[in-house]
């Protein structure tokens, strides 16, 4: 993705306010909290929240919830995908690999991507499907 998709990431850390910092980092960590509450199932839905909240409000939180629903979506699939894997039982060492790697990617990077936005700069997952912008 280009940054002109996403143009506040060459913002000056100094420029974005506190405000907007606690809400990009809260964006972050919905995901890794939801994911914990509801054992993986729904991490997406702090993130959407979010966004639909700051989407008008805040281009930093609005690209912030974006990019961390985005990721958390692409992880959820990753995981769906493994669980059928483990069904079929013939693939079910692909299929706990794939469950594992969604699961733990998505609280690790989760948590990654809300320290760097706590300083004021945009984290982008390196992996994801581009739903919300």
């Amino acid at each position: 993705m280009s940054n002109d998709q996403y143009p506040q990431q060459n913002l000056d850390p100094r420029q974005v306010s506190g405000e907007d910092r606690t809400a990009a980092v809260f964006s972050h960590l919905a995901a890794p909290i939801a994911a914990i509450i509801s054992v993986g199932w729904l991490n997406w839905v702090g993130p959407l929240i979010m966004w639909l909240i700051y989407k008008d409000r805040s281009p930093f939180v609005r690209t912030a919830a974006a990019q961390s629903f985005n990721y958390q979506i692409t992880m959820w699939i990753t995981s769906i995908i493994g669980w059928i894997l483990i069904i079929t039982v013939v693939l079910f060492p692909i299929g706990i690999v794939l469950v594992l790697l969604g699961n733990v990617l998505a609280l690790v990077l989760g948590i990654w991507g809300a320290i760097r936005t706590a300083g004021g700069n945009q984290y982008r997952y390196p992996w994801n499907i581009p739903f919300l912008r």
